[in-house]
């Protein structure tokens, strides 16, 4: 075929490209320690321990060390799957993680973009993805019948999401039920099993994420309903504070199990009274990690001429003292629009301030934890992302491609896992099925409004 022939047949192509996948800016350097902690060997899965007895084994946790051996195993099972395979991790992700799940063509992301991808990318049949338990099971719900999601650690929890079981809302929610009828509707944080997020697809409601919260609770208001969000008490105060429902209209119930023992036949009259004047309703769970924020750390960060930015997961007077509240991918986007010269102070979860802080070296940009002041421990990272490490993503692509892999790691709507023991209840079809549905309309409707908001 002629030079000429070939420029004919490319001018006559019509071409998709989709440049919604960028790198996030963190590397590997040459030297740097790979893993944040080797976790005991008891902690893996039986099937995952010879890989684990050989990573244990290695001389030290540098890349020179470490990507050698996983290349072992990771490349061939990247060429067997090629396109059909797609790896995935939320920033928050411990150690080193999120910079080898990249580093071999995955995708890192918040949330809400990890939520899209079996949506948006049907050629993929096999998600694996090195996150927590609720974020792989939301793909799950979205997924198309002939896609796969796999999670590297199913015992990978979310201490928020703890405190908000199926059994803990449940009783609370029924009585609220009985009580308003359709005047009901549940917002669902992201943070959530499936098995909470039908509740908001059952009435009507929506999930949300820290990055597109304040657009769901607006349209939520929009419905002229009684709002029950569920899990996290400081999101939904936050949330509920930008569309206008002040304290006055806000009622805490408790988190955990004191929320599930606690009928409403236990309240006084007033506090029924105030209950039923109330717009918003709040599960009273929390996010660990941003409770060790505090208004004190905030002004001594201005003082010293940085720009202040949290997690709306913080408390409302924390959210309220400092310049900027959004999510991961808000957060990350500051970072990467910021001038050399430039001082952020973060509060989130502390691997997320840390790859920024060595992200933001190389920009001439000083970033610093909000938490790291004199006095203060360390804003602390999420420990149950953190049981995600090489070990666990090199035996789980390894076991797939030789068609061995652990049915308990298979995601599907509907599951629940303790993270305690590993073990997992998993719905009968028929009740996955109606689950499914529901709570992929919440999620769904959250889709539609977020994309729809930002046209």
């Amino acid at each position: 075929m002629t030079s000429s022939s070939l420029v004919q047949i490319k001018k006559s192509r019509v071409l998709e490209v989709d440049r919604s996948m960028h790198s996030s800016g963190i590397t590997l350097t040459p030297g740097m320690n790979i893993c944040q902690t080797d976790l005991p060997l008891d902690w893996y899965q039986e099937e995952f321990k010879p890989y684990v007895q050989e990573y244990l084994s290695l001389p030290d946790r540098t890349p020179e060390t470490v990507l050698p051996w996983m290349d072992r195993y990771i490349v061939p099972a990247l060429d067997y799957f090629g396109p059909k395979l797609m790896l995935l991790a939320h920033y928050y992700m411990g150690g080193e993680i999120v910079k080898l799940v990249e580093r071999y063509g995955g995708r890192i992301a918040d949330s809400y973009e990890l939520a899209l991808q079996a949506e948006r990318r049907p050629e993929v049949e096999v998600f694996v993805e090195s996150a927590v338990h609720f974020m792989a099971e939301t793909i799950a719900i979205l997924k198309h019948p002939h896609q796969q999601v796999w999670i590297t650690n199913p015992k990978s929890g979310c201490t928020m999401e703890a405190l908000a079981k199926e059994d803990m809302v449940l009783p609370l929610f029924d009585e609220l039920h009985e009580r308003y009828g359709d005047d009901l509707m549940v917002i669902c944080y992201m943070n959530t099993s499936g098995r909470l997020k039908a509740l908001a697809g059952r009435t009507g409601g929506a999930i949300c994420t820290s990055s597109n919260a304040y657009t769901i609770m607006q349209w939520a208001v929009a419905q002229n309903k009684k709002i029950f969000f569920v899990p996290d008490q400081h999101l939904g105060r936050n949330s509920g504070r930008k569309v206008g429902i002040g304290d006055d209209e806000t009622f805490l119930f408790p988190g955990g199990w004191e929320g599930a023992r606690r009928p409403l036949s236990a309240l006084s009259g007033a506090e029924r009274d105030r209950l039923d004047r109330s717009r918003l309703l709040l599960w009273g769970s929390y996010c660990g990690v941003h409770m060790v924020f505090t208004t004190t750390q905030v002004e001594h960060w201005r003082r010293q001429g940085f720009r202040v930015l949290v997690h709306p997961e913080c408390t409302v007077d924390v959210v309220d003292a400092a310049d900027g509240a959004g999510s991961t991918k808000y957060l990350w986007d500051a970072l990467q629009q910021a001038k050399p010269g430039d001082k952020l102070a973060i509060g989130t979860e502390g691997h997320f301030v840390k790859n920024a802080i060595a992200y933001a070296k190389d920009k001439g940009v000083i970033v610093v934890n909000v938490a790291d002041v004199p006095g203060a421990g360390l804003g602390c990272g999420c420990a149950t992302m953190s049981r995600n490490d090489p070990p666990h993503l090199v035996a789980m692509l390894d076991l797939l491609r030789q068609g061995r892999a652990p049915a308990l790691n298979r995601v599907e709507a509907g599951d629940v896992v303790d993270e305690d023991t590993g073990h997992r209840e998993r719905l009968d079809a028929a009740s996955r099925a109606v689950l499914a549905a529901e709570a992929r309309a919440a999620l769904e409707r959250m889709i539609a409004l977020t994309e729809a908001a930002k046209r």
